[in-house]
Formats: C-alpha cells, structure tokens, sequence
C-alpha cells in the first residue's frame, strides 16, 4: 500500500471502474507469519450482585500491531498497520462493508449527473467530531485539497487525481479553487471528476478521502502523533499512545451511529515477537491474531488447524524477494535467474511458513479478479514463467559472474524487517543458495519504519519484500512493482517494453486488452528478466476467543473490527 505519485490521469480513469478497497496489506505488509501485553481487565463493578440488571458489562477487544502506527494522519498512512487503527477512528462519505461494497456513512444519500462526471453528496447533520464540533460538507473540501497540495507530501495523492484539476493542482499548475470539490453548503458536496466514474461511492471510502478537523490540522504538523492532540470522528477516540508499548481506543461518544458499536475500548499492544502474541492469546489477554494483526507462530500453525483453533484464508498478498538490480551482483539478470531457480518453494512453505500458501512463480496472486468469472491466473497461468532447477542455476551463475567481471560471488547481505517469520525464511533461503549455489549471504534485520526507508533508498543487495492488494485488479501488481517509474519499484528494475505495455493496458478499449498487456509485461519481467523473486502467495492464519463475531479478515488480509461485538 506504499504508493507514490506515479500514476497519470489516464490510470485514475481506468482504474476506478475496478477499485474496492485501497487499503491492503500492507503493501510493503509487515505480517510477521508469511503466512504489549494488556494486562487482564479487573472484573468491573457492573458484574456485582448489586448492579443495575440495566448496566451493561464494558466490552473490550484486545489485539496486537507489530509497531507503532507510522502515521494516523489520513493524507499520510501508506500501510494497513496504521489503517487498522484508523478504521476505528475515522468515518468518511461511504463504508465498505465486510464483501467490499459502499455503504452510506456520512452521506446519506447522493446523485450522478447524466454525463456521470459530477456528484453531489447529501451529508447527514448529526456527524460530529470527538470535540463535539460538527462534521460539515467543508471538512471534506479543506481535507482532499490538503491531499493534494504538493506540501502535504502525501503517497497516495494520486487516487484524488479523478478530481476534475486534482493532478495539476498537486503539481502546482493550478490554485486549489479550481480542484473539482466544493461544499455548497454545510451539508451539501459537490464532487466534479475529470471523467465519468461509475465506482466513485466505492473509492470514497478509501482512507484519503477522510476528512480531518481543520483547527486541529493547520500549522500543526504533529496533530497526528499523539492521543491528546487528534481529533476525530470515527467510532473510537484515541484516549492512550503510549508509542513502543500500546494504544488504548475508547467508544466515541459523540459517533452518530454509537448504537452499531459494541466494543467500548479497544486496546492494541504493540509486540513483535510470535511467540509473545501467541502466549497473550493462551494466556487471555488478546482476543484475536492474524490479518496484520499479530502473528500464530509457523510451527504451530498445522496443529492448531487441525484442532479448528485457527483458520487459515487465501489472500490477495504475494511475497517476494527485491534484487538491488542496480548494483552488483544484482545488475546481471543470470545471476538474478540462479538465484530463483536454486530455491525450492514448496519446501519453504512446507517447513518454514506451514500454511497452506501456493508457490509463486509471477506477482499476482490467485485471488485477483481476470474476467468472466475467472481469476487472472486461471486466464495467465504463471507456470511457464520459471522453474527450478540447481544444475541451471549453476550454469547461470557461473556465467553471470563471469560477465560481470567478478572471480567470486561479493559479499551480499539479506535485508529483512525484524520478525522470527522472516527470519525463518531468509535462513532457509540463504541455506539454500549455499547448499545450491556454494554462495555465502548474510542476513540483516531492521525495524519496520527503519526498513522501509533502508529500502526505499537503495541501500541493499536483496531485500524481504511483501505487497498486498489495495483494490482486486492485475494492474495494482504489475504497475506498482514493476513499471521502470513506479515509486514502489524498490529494485529499479527498468525494462522500457514492459513500461510502455503497462501505458498502454492504461488506454486499452476492452477488458481483455488490458489483462492482456498486463500479462505480457509481467511475463517479461518475471519470465526473461527475473525482475523479482516470487516466493508464494500469502495466506493468513487468523485464531479468536470465542464470543466475538463480526470480526473479520477481509479479502486482503487486513483485520476489520470496529464493528464487531462480544456475545
């Protein structure tokens, strides 16, 4: 989910037909299962013999994140950690329920001009802001443009770019008044797109299109780190940031639908270790695990399966490896190609990760959607992309090394986010191009915020890499990763051909066209020029105290809470 501004216009338009959800895993996901404590809550009063047969019993639902969130201010999160916890916090025009589709949130209702190009949203009047100010057609205005103006410096800038003017105001060649969103009055927005956008009550509730309070927000760069300096609107507050030990979310008040919401807190415990999450879960003191959410430690996941203690679901994520293919020994594509062939996949999966995951071969994943009732991969297979086979690999290697003008395989270091999954498969890995390839690697773990920008910089030989889907479309794994200008392209792999097919499945007049130059640029960059390393296709492994219903794994993989309830 970690984008940049490298989408044009035209990808808006052809996209927004497709878009679901733009909240994923995380792209660049930190799941720990490739695949803090909070202390036990003292039995309230509530639960005496002398309480109100009225009085309720507090609800509580315990969870834990890997890290601190890296950002909650909504024109900056780029990852489904800290989308996790703004779903809790925020409410925007529409909702995404549980299968995907928009709900009326704030708006209430809302109508297309017969040209599809202009919306008007009608905004409820009972909306307010955790300070008890009240949530207006204005909020949204100040918030989208505040999206795009260059110096908010937002990644995902780009999906405001239907806005009729959005993509040159956010590049400086027009004024924010000519951006096509306007509130008519305190309850009444008007929303011009640059092209008709059937899907729109659907992008709406991506979490760059959620308002912010303005007196809270302006001159105030910090707003969003702290519990005592955010105001929002969603159905928790944020009471407790203690960063590096938990966040405490508290039942809004002041939320217009508080009836939906059973949960009066949330408490999120900030833990990286496995193991750990997996004792505060036997131990009582979390309730849930897996989706971004915690991890179920590998080794235990086939037993507890067996038992029915955890359920393990098919995703829309793909793990994968990044080549530094700027540098050596990176820079030479048999190299690359021995690397991939050397390692055995399944064998990953059935002794390191033990989930159920399918071995990877392209980018993306089974579970996205093709055409005509079939997935993309039933339509693409990956099978004829690569194989494996150390006897080649050798060869490969041996010849890469030599065009390269290297006598022996460099020193190279392995780059990971800390987490005893990733390690586990990095080792494995590395033992298997030492007992393959004879090459010695070094492994290196970071945490995740440090990661990102290690990574993002360049500064790395082969790096742990994991993208989950922001909406069901081949085109978010193509672009995003391998297109020679894509922010997101950490490796720089540059392949003009496979940039110009992914332009033009942007202007492609059918379906078909499209998924077939998206098919034809993934199976360059993965086939002939190994641009990356597949290693499978996420599943997550999600455990639950019983009791609690409506808290979900979407198809994403990211856990969906807010509305759940405790029986």
């Amino acid at each position: 989910m970690i984008f940049k501004k490298i989408f044009s216009t035209a990808l808006v338009i052809t996209l927004v037909g497709s878009l679901l959800a733009a909240c994923s895993n995380n792209n660049n996901d930190k799941g720990a299962s490739p695949s803090s404590s909070a202390p036990e809550a003292s039995k309230p009063a509530a639960e005496s013999s002398s309480a109100s047969p009225e009085t309720k019993t507090p609800q509580e639902f315990r969870f834990t994140l890997a890290s601190d969130p890296p950002s909650l201010d909504p024109a900056l999160m780029i990852d489904a950690q800290s989308a996790i916890v703004a779903s809790g916090l925020y409410v925007g025009l529409t909702r995404l329920n549980s299968a995907g589709s928009p709900e009326p949130a704030i708006a209430k209702e809302w109508t297309m001009s017969d040209d599809g190009k202009t919306y008007t949203f009608k905004l409820r009047d009972d909306v307010k802001w955790s300070n008890g100010d009240p949530v207006t057609a204005h909020d949204f205005e100040y918030s989208w443009k505040r999206v795009l103006a260059a110096e908010t410096a937002s990644d995902y800038a780009y999906m405001l770019f239907y806005l009729e003017n959005g993509e040159k105001y956010n590049a400086g060649e027009v004024d924010a008044s000519q951006v096509g969103v306007k509130a008519l009055d305190d309850y009444t927005l008007e929303v011009k797109l640059y092209t008709p956008a059937p899907y729109f009550n659907s992008l709406v509730a991506h979490f760059t299109y959620l308002p912010v309070h303005k007196a809270s927000v302006d001159g105030k760069p910090e707003w969003a780190a702290d519990a005592s300096t955010m105001v929002t609107n969603g159905p928790f507050t944020l009471t407790e940031w203690a960063h590096g030990d938990k966040l405490v979310l508290t039942k809004n008040p002041n939320y217009y639908d508080a009836a939906k919401v059973s949960f009066d807190k949330a408490t999120i415990s900030l833990v990286e270790e496995e193991s750990t999450v997996y004792s505060l879960f036997e131990t009582d003191k979390i309730d849930w695990i897996g989706a971004q959410a915690g991890s179920v430690p590998n080794d235990r996941v086939p037993g507890l399966v067996k038992e029915g203690k955890a359920e393990i679901k098919t995703i829309a994520s793909t793990y994968y490896y990044l080549f530094n293919t700027k540098q050596k020994p990176f820079d030479n594509v048999k190299i690359r190609k021995a690397f991939s062939m050397s390692i055995d996949r399944q064998s990953v999966i059935d002794n390191v990760t033990k989930a159920n995951q399918t071995p990877a071969f392209g980018l993306i994943p089974p579970s996205i959607n093709g055409m005509d009732g079939k997935s993309f991969r039933e339509l693409y297979p990956d099978s004829g992309y690569s194989t494996e086979n150390v006897d080649e690999a050798k060869k490969l290697l041996a010849e890469g090394l030599a065009e390269s003008g290297l006598k022996k395989f460099p020193e190279t270091t392995v780059l990971y986010n800390t987490s005893e999954g990733h390690k586990a498969i990095a080792e494995a890995l590395i033992d298997m191009w030492r007992k393959n390839l004879g090459v010695e690697l070094k492994l290196s773990n970071q945490e995740w915020g440090t990661f990102l920008e290690t990574r993002k910089a360049g500064q790395f030989g082969i790096a742990r890499a994991g993208w989950g889907a922001d909406f069901n479309h081949a085109i978010n794994f193509s672009y995003d990763l391998i297109h020679p200008k894509s922010a997101n392209n950490d490796g720089k792999y540059d392949n003009q051909e496979v940039g110009k097919a992914l332009d033009d499945s942007l202007l492609a007049k059918d379906e078909k066209s499209r998924l077939d130059l998206i098919a034809k640029a993934e199976k360059i960059a993965l086939s002939d020029d190994m641009a990356v390393l597949p290693i499978y296709y996420y599943t997550t492994v999600t455990m639950k105290k019983d009791g609690f219903e409506d808290v979900v794994s979407d198809y994403a993989g990211n856990l969906d809470w807010a509305f759940g309830k405790k029986n």
